[in-house]
């Protein structure tokens, strides 16, 4: 999900002026798979370090996975019995979505890196488009992110038995790579936001509070809508940023539909209507009070994404806004399991 120097500017060739031009890959003219050095026959570009291979997870996603696990954990200890949790269950519903984002960061590193598209990003380089390492080895590391998070819901169903969530845990994967892999990737066609919703959302805290307690309480529902917008917030300020490099790219994000405008009045929305579900929940739980306190950091994330024109006021607003995610998922939680 979440993308300061274009890559383009690496793939400049360092062969003789005699060398023959570089071949084109497919059929798309994509002027920008001319210009990427991972699709070229010649590196230009050094290796990639640990360090790149970490940034190439983009950490500053992760709270999307954690908050919502928080919140469903916290609805699941309303629903139980006294004295009743589940700590293993919540740990393995952590580390599914944990490695389900960090897959879909790498699958999106291959797929738009393989399409061109980063080779106009303004964001920071990526490991394929950069040439900094093969595309097969970011699709393999992805792959294998995906299979982790597979193990952990087999390991899951097992235990709870609901072996019908094996069908969430295959249309999830599915829709983790085809966010901008396959042939028609919904990520390029408006679609992303209402899929992170879903996905980073709904699925993410219901599904948790499931696999603990086998039911879903309005605790867990409404939480979940609030976390799925301000997962949709996320990926709306990140996509703010790249409006420009992404119609040069031919990538139809929400963004680009409804321009820069448009795009920021709903990023206002997305970050902030959840604060009116903490209201109705601090009628029924003190401590959810607490949770409004993370408007000290959504308010300057708000004013930043609407003021901001430099892609680095918009990496901050980026920032702010998954820190604004973690801070609700956790302490809206906790709110919940005490």
């Amino acid at each position: 999900m979440p993308k300061g120097s274009a890559g383009g500017s690496t793939g400049a060739s360092t062969g003789s002026t005699k060398a023959p031009a570089p071949k084109t890959h497919g059929k798309s003219g994509n002027p920008a798979k001319r210009n990427n050095p991972a699709l070229r026959g010649h590196n230009t570009v050094k290796p990639a370090s640990a360090g790149d291979w970490i940034s190439g997870a983009r950490l500053r996603t992760l709270p999307l996975a954690i908050a919502p696990v928080a919140l469903g954990t916290g609805a699941a200890i309303v629903a139980s019995n006294p004295g009743v949790y589940h700590p293993v269950r919540a740990l393995l519903a952590l580390l599914v979505a944990l490695c389900l984002q960090i897959g879909v960061n790498y699958a999106n590193d291959y797929s738009d890196g393989i399409r061109g598209t980063d080779d106009f990003r303004v964001g920071p380089a990526r490991l394929t488009a950069a040439g900094a390492a093969k595309p097969r080895t970011v699709l393999t590391v992805a792959l294998a992110f995906f299979g982790l998070a597979a193990l952990a819901g087999l390991v899951l169903v097992f235990l709870t038995q609901y072996w019908w969530l094996l069908i969430v845990g295959v249309v999830a994967i599915a829709a983790a790579w085809l966010y901008t892999g396959g042939k028609k990737p919904y990520g390029y066609l408006g679609l992303g936001e209402l899929f992170v919703f879903v996905f980073f959302g709904l699925v993410a805290t219901m599904g948790t509070t499931y696999v603990q307690v086998g039911r879903i309480n309005v605790e867990s529902w409404l939480s979940a809508i609030g976390i799925g917008l301000i997962a949709c917030a996320v990926l709306m300020v990140n996509n703010l940023r790249d409006i420009e490099p992404d119609k040069a790219a031919g990538k139809r994000t929400l963004a680009v539909l409804i321009g820069p405008k448009w795009g920021r009045v709903a990023f206002c929305v997305f970050l902030l209507l959840p604060f009116v579900i903490v209201g109705f929940f601090s009628l029924f739980y003190p401590l959810a009070y607490f949770t409004f306190f993370v408007l000290l950091v959504a308010l300057p994330a708000c004013i930043i994404a609407v003021t901001g024109r430099s892609a680095g006021e918009l990496i901050l607003a980026l920032k702010l806004t998954g820190i604004s995610a973690l801070a609700y998922g956790v302490l809206l939680g906790l709110a919940f399991a005490l």
